[in-house]
């Protein structure tokens, strides 16, 4: 397929300034594509309910009443991650071209790391309450969906979490969206209640995501990124498929650094910090006030792809995935690892629908619940078929941020004289949804935030049986090295060194300093009665 056949994905920012120069044609369709979609009747395989649900709730397949299966079809912690969303946002954008006059809409990516939206926050397009279209005004399609129908939470020891009625609106932060039961209900209201303002909110949501955008600590009069605009950049150093593809395997290669390596950075990272902070999650740093109660739909795997929201930013990660490849050769294929930690189907979250309990993946692995249709016969995808975007889907994408990177070299180190510290043994079974590990250190006599790991995750995750011995969660990060790395120094780096994770319940666990063994405590009680999170912390 030659360049000028390949049908061209541009940024949401882009396209939305073109509208505001009087070039509204682009914008427009793609508004009345998305609203096509979602008027779309429940049961029809174009519909965003349909779609939408394919994620978590309420598609979850033929497993949902089962322990042995959890959550949706979609793939989290393991080495389908990129692929399996890569097929995903190509559904949804084959679905707006269905809607009539709607044949050449392509889905934009919310192009996360350009100057824009390091400085503003969300295109406006995408939180906007309102838009004009064929001279009406109606709601927004790209803010929110409204549920044409109940979706029912069937999975054991959930509690009706997930329940959600028909008419329901997805919300994002500051607001929470948990109606699954009286209490939760009573508890939603009254939390809601604080943010009357639609157009407020929308501040304190931008001011939340510059804030993951934009951290960053000084160090010796040098300003060093904590944020996830660096960890974008990070993720693109990544050295192979395995470790680049998900949080899992790059846990397993980081636990393993040689001293004086810097840890791997894995594209799923970045992809949950961004969940996580459209969501419900503040960055616990110390100059703002956090928001407790916020539980925005995505924020959790099982409504996270009932936001449209979820597909802007998807194209955003499948661009990143691209560059990636462009930048380590790796557009005509693909290696996994065999074998290794992100390569189990249970590895991370449970077997999707119609795959077997601990079974191994590769690039042959059906991404369900999607279909090819190949010589006159159906066949589930896989990867293979989606590895080049070019030549195989006749799909590529604009310029935007973090190409200057795709060139096969590698960035300039940040910080070059650090350490890193490892945090293990967090144990994720007893934590109610999703959470953050969250590290600081006493650096020039201030408290500073190194960074956090943002992990998207279930409210009940010790439910599902074949997850029982995949339930560990790491963390790694960077600490600045001031002075000499003696045996003596690290001990006082250790010392100086807090963990702290974050969840819906609030502070789970952390690190007392008065304790230097390297398995820090703190006496933090979670609201369930039961025991802190522990966890194990080393420097290297």
């Amino acid at each position: 397929m030659s360049v000028t056949q390949l049908k061209v994905r541009k940024s949401i920012s882009v396209i939305q300034r073109d509208y505001e120069n009087g070039n509204k044609k682009e914008l427009e369709d793609l508004m009345r594509a998305w609203k096509g979609i979602k008027e779309l009747p429940a049961d029809d395989p174009h519909s965003f309910f349909k779609l939408g649900g394919f994620h978590g709730e309420p598609f979850r397949g033929a497993g949902w009443g089962s322990s042995a299966y959890w959550g949706g079809y979609c793939n989290h912690g393991n080495v389908l991650f990129p692929t399996w969303h890569r097929i995903y946002i190509l559904k949804i954008e084959e679905a707006l071209q269905s809607i009539k006059g709607c044949e050449t809409v392509m889905l934009p990516y919310w192009d996360e790391t350009d100057e824009e939206s390091l400085q503003k926050g969300i295109p406006s397009c995408l939180t906007d309450e309102f838009f004009e279209l064929d001279g009406k005004k109606i709601a927004n399609p790209l803010r929110s969906f409204v549920f044409p129908k109940n979706i029912v939470d069937n999975v054991q020891g959930d509690n009706n979490l997930y329940n959600k009625p028909k008419g329901y609106e997805t919300v994002r932060y500051p607001l929470s969206g948990l109606v699954g039961s009286d209490e939760d209900r009573k508890n939603t209201a009254k939390h809601n209640a604080q943010f009357p303002d639609y157009n407020n909110n929308v501040k304190i949501l931008n001011n939340n995501i510059l804030n993951w955008l934009n951290s960053y600590i000084i160090v010796k009069k040098k300003k060093i990124e904590t944020n996830v605009n660096q960890k974008f950049k990070d993720c693109l150093e990544a050295p192979n498929y395995t470790v680049f593809s998900n949080t899992t395997s790059a846990s397993e290669w980081n636990i393993n650094l040689e001293e004086g390596s810097l840890p791997v950075v894995s594209l799923e990272s970045p992809h949950n910090s961004i969940h996580l902070a459209v969501g419900g999650c503040d960055l616990p740093t110390y100059d703002r006030s956090p928001i407790p109660g916020a539980n925005g739909d995505m924020g959790e795997n099982d409504t996270a792809g009932l936001d449209p929201i979820f597909y802007f930013h998807h194209c955003n990660i499948d661009r990143v995935f691209w560059i990636w490849q462009k930048k380590h050769g790796f557009t005509d294929h693909l290696e996994i690892f065999p074998e290794y930690p992100g390569t189990n189907t249970v590895d991370n979250q449970g077997p999707t629908p119609g795959m077997a309990p601990n079974s191994w993946l590769d690039l042959e692995s059906p991404l369900n619940p999607f279909k090819i249709t190949e010589k006159g016969k159906e066949r589930p995808y896989n990867s293979l078929d989606c590895i080049n975007i070019e030549k195989q889907l006749g799909i590529t994408y604009s310029k935007g941020s973090l190409d200057q990177f795709s060139e096969a070299k590698l960035l300039k180190a940040e910080n070059e004289d650090a350490k890193v510290i490892k945090v293990s043994r967090i144990n994720k079974a007893p934590i109610r949804g999703s959470f953050m590990i969250s590290a600081f250190a006493t650096i020039e006599g201030k408290k500073q935030h190194l960074g956090t790991e943002a992990v998207l995750s279930r409210w009940n995750s010790q439910y599902c049986a074949n997850c029982q011995t995949h339930l560990e969660v790491k963390a790694f990060f960077k600490l600045p090295v001031l002075e000499e790395t003696s045996k003596d120094a690290l001990k006082a780096s250790l010392n100086s060194v807090e963990i702290e994770i974050h969840g819906r319940d609030g502070v789970l666990g952390g690190s007392d300093n008065e304790n230097n063994d390297g398995n820090l405590k703190k006496a933090a009680v979670l609201k369930s009665g039961k025991p802190p999170i522990t966890f194990h912390v080393e420097i290297v």
